[in-house]
């Protein structure tokens, strides 16, 4: 998307800051574990939602995206998001969908939010959000979240490269533009923050089907997508080393083992052992769980040092921002503390614990001292 001519993100980084090499997201560069680390400031691995669909060895049960109890069961999601923060600290909030939105996370939900629907046409999300602009000050929102899902869609299904992705982020820039239109016709200090949650890539070569590379489900007890459960640490051993050094196309790791840069080493929500892949292949555990026809023809999830495909966009402007401020590739979990900094919430004395996210990395995009 950053080489299409786009109108309106092109005038917010004029206005304010950008990262033209990207954001970098944490791993895995997935939905819901980037939507929730930008909004807690901590990795996956610390705020527990490590995939879109996951095992959890302590609770003996599935979380996955495609439920909607899970999804909106708070117990799931650690960390305290930035609509919590807001409301404990006697902000209101609201959330025109954002991942645990929905849920009740330490008793709190946005005071304004809805249940994730995507069909609900883009233009009415960007007039709801006006709407809460408007509102009188007494029950006005300071902090919204805003979710525009079409560019994953046909990314998906067509290529990052497609003529339909095109269309999307053509659509999309102008969905910005009617924001930052309704924004400047509010005469209030709002400040503009766009970002995505990951890149998309290409899928090379043909489908990579462990079972292929002596992987053997017999010694798991659950298996969620590439997340390998083990009964025992002996059957854990016994995976790893059936399939480490098959190929090039993926690294195995005992979970202990896997590399610290990618912060997944430590939650047993992780699965043992980790399969991660070292390009943009398709990888899954045996031929017939992949649906005929249903192969991507573009996919994420993959680490971004390795596919640089996987960075994200990151514009922000409004009376707070700097103007012109062009900032080199940064971790996206130091968005929450730009965030919480730019609306005056103090983080020192979270009930979760410090975040892994660092003022000092975007400080210097800010106005304010």
């Amino acid at each position: 998307a950053t080489d299409m001519d786009l109108e309106m993100v092109s005038s917010l980084a004029a206005q304010g800051a950008s990262a033209p090499e990207g954001m970098l997201p944490s791993y895995p560069s997935i939905t819901f574990p980037n939507h929730y680390s930008i909004v807690t400031g901590l990795y996956p691995e610390h705020h527990g939602i490590v995939a879109n669909s996951f095992y959890d060895p302590a609770r003996k049960q599935t979380y996955s995206y495609h439920d909607s109890q899970s999804v909106g069961d708070g117990s799931w999601y650690g960390g305290t998001p930035l609509w919590v923060l807001a409301e404990q600290q006697g902000m209101r909030s609201a959330s025109f969908f954002w991942v645990g939105s929905e849920a009740d996370i330490q008793g709190i939900r946005p005071t304004y939010y809805l249940k994730f629907d995507g069909r609900f046409p883009n233009p009415k999300r960007v007039e709801q959000v006006l709407a809460w602009l408007r509102l009188p000050p007494e029950q006005r929102p300071h902090m919204i979240t805003l979710y525009f899902s079409d560019t994953d869609t046909a990314g998906h299904r067509y290529g990052p490269d497609s003529s339909q992705v095109a269309d999307a982020v053509h659509e999309l820039d102008g969905e910005i533009g009617r924001l930052m239109d309704g924004i400047k016709q509010s005469d209030l200090p709002v400040d503009l923050i766009v970002l995505a949650d990951h890149g998309m890539a290409e899928v090379k070569g043909a489908p990579i089907h462990l079972d292929q590379y002596g992987f053997n489900p017999s010694g798991f007890g659950a298996i969620v997508g590439l997340g390998l459960y083990p009964k025992s640490d002996d059957d854990a051993q016994k995976a790893y080393e059936a399939m480490r050094g098959k190929s090039d196309k993926f690294a195995v790791y005992r979970r202990a083992q896997v590399p610290a840069y990618l912060h997944f080493d430590s939650n047993p929500r992780e699965g043992d052992p980790v399969v991660v892949p070292n390009g943009p292949y398709f990888v899954n555990l045996a031929a017939d769980l992949t649906a005929p026809g249903h192969l991507p023809v573009g996919e994420h999830g993959y680490d971004a040092t390795r596919v640089p495909e996987m960075k994200a966009i990151f514009f922000a402007a409004g009376p707070d921002i700097r103007h012109g401020v062009a900032l080199q590739p940064f971790e996206n979990v130091n968005v929450y503390p730009l965030i919480a900094r730019i609306l005056g919430l103090d983080l020192t004395n979270l009930k979760t614990g410090p975040v892994d996210g660092k003022l000092d990395v975007l400080e210097r995009i800010l106005q304010i001292n």
